[in-house]
């Protein structure tokens, strides 16, 4: 296995990282003050690639990037204008994603889109067919904004009511990011002459785009090393996700920036296809072609190592 590279230093100072915020940053202002000259449509798809494109520099930093110090890290995207999810919530349950032994369970998996099979079967028709058009890229991209951000927001409700952790631990992020949130509305207000739905639209397309990449990412394997995704070509989408597409990579060797990810997968190109098991795909559109509107696998999980 490949995974002793997991320990790699990470680069004292990433000027690629600092650079690609500071664009998105400014890409976001200027659809802030000037963006009401622009037709409302192209508006939203700029906006939404731009949002793709932050909540995947989110990701870089949950990683450690672009300095040694997380503090400043986080600092660096303090603007949470993917508005989603609070960052420390986020980074709490994608490191845990990072961490379990069993990806894809539904029990031990905060990133799974899996169900147990008592919990599929305990579903109306409607929630089934629902979750089955969830399964094709087509649905994925309509209605997993809705899917997978109701589950999180539910999820955190349930555990912040239950008391099982603290709830300072829970509120705290929460009640920044709502704060944050504030601000970026303020100034949406004073300084935007763009109307409300166009924001509203781009954010939800935003999530819609990044819901490509996550959309094969994991499948459910009875090797563990075979449940992660490369998928090879490096296309423009590819460069908006951070050259995610080469996930086997990114999990084998999480410290190690986007911008070197092609080149990490050239390098052992073979060596990386024999321990994920070969599940890799050609292209993005080999996917589009494949599963837009065909289901990519069960919505309950096929196996599981515990009820």
């Amino acid at each position: 296995m490949l995974g002793s590279a997991k320990t790699e230093k990470i680069s004292a100072f990433e000027w690629q990282t600092v650079l690609l915020i500071a664009c998105s940053y400014a890409v976001w202002f200027f659809m802030l003050v000037s963006g009401d000259g622009l037709h409302p449509i192209l508006w939203i798809v700029f906006s939404a690639l731009n949002l793709t494109l932050f909540l995947s520099i989110t990701h870089e930093v949950v990683h450690g990037h672009p300095t040694r110090n997380q503090a400043l890290n986080r600092l660096f995207i303090l603007l949470p204008i993917g508005w989603s999810i609070p960052y420390e919530r986020f980074q709490k349950t994608h490191l845990d994603h990072h961490e379990t032994e069993d990806l894809t369970d539904p029990f031990d998996d905060p990133e799974s889109w899996y169900l147990t099979r008592n919990n599929w079967l305990s579903r109306n028709q409607f929630t089934r067919y629902a979750l089955v058009f969830n399964n094709t890229l087509l649905g994925r991209m309509l209605i997993g904004p809705i899917i997978g951000l109701g589950r999180f927001y539910y999820s955190e409700i349930r555990t912040i009511i239950s008391g099982k952790n603290s709830r300072n631990a829970l509120l705290r992020p929460w009640l920044i990011h709502v704060a944050l949130c504030g601000i970026m509305a303020l100034l949406i207000q004073v300084l935007s002459h763009v109307p409300v739905w166009q924001w509203l639209a781009s954010i939800y397309l935003g999530h819609s785009i990044l819901l490509i990449r996550t959309f094969l990412e994991h499948q459910a394997a009875p090797d563990q090393s075979q449940r992660t995704v490369i998928i090879e070509t490096a296309c423009p989408i590819a460069f908006l996700f951070l050259f995610n597409n080469y996930h086997f990579v990114h999990h084998e060797r999480p410290h190690v920036p986007w911008y070197r990810l092609p080149s990490e997968y050239r390098k052992q190109r073979d060596q990386f296809l024999a321990d994920n098991g070969a599940y890799v795909y050609r292209s993005y559109m080999e996917i589009f072609r494949k599963f837009f509107l065909r289901s990519k696998e069960p919505v309950a999980h096929p196996f599981l190592r515990r009820a």
